[in-house]
């Protein structure tokens, strides 16, 4: 699938090269039009197939060996982050994955720079908010 992605990425950049503004940053320009088909695909399969979001605890393996608490966090972290909202992810990804400047993730997605920081914004204090809270006291019944 993966594969297939990048393989319309490239034919549609090659289809659209005139639109590259040269002096910008080429990665940026590619994962636009990559985004794009990834979004556009997306839908039209959950239209087709009548699927939906996939919960975050379908993704994860259950795991029978002991794990340390940094893996244990790390893996919260990551629920949290696949609970988020699509564009709030994508900014996170953009920003804090793949490096993007918040005025380049805002051209990438085609926002205004400040919609991408208040997406940022929320999207940590929401994941600071699941992280930060304990989780609830069991009762023991005997």
């Amino acid at each position: 699938m993966a594969e297939e992605l990048v393989q319309s990425t490239c034919v549609r950049a090659l289809e659209k090269s005139a639109q590259f503004t040269p002096g910008t940053r080429i990665d940026s320009w590619l994962f636009t039009i990559l985004h794009s088909i990834w979004i556009s695909d997306v839908r039209a399969r959950r239209v087709r197939l009548g699927q939906g979001f996939v919960e975050s605890d379908e993704l994860l393996a259950p795991d029978t060996h002991e794990q340390d608490e940094a893996r244990l966090h790390y893996a919260k972290i990551m629920q949290c982050v696949s609970a988020l909202p699509e564009a709030q992810r994508n900014a996170m990804f953009l920003v804090y994955v793949e490096g993007f400047t918040y005025q380049e993730a805002a051209d990438t997605l085609s926002v205004p720079i400040g919609t991408i920081m208040s997406r940022l914004a929320t999207a940590r204090a929401k994941i600071a908010q699941v992280i930060h809270t304990p989780p609830p006291v069991q009762e023991k019944r005997y």
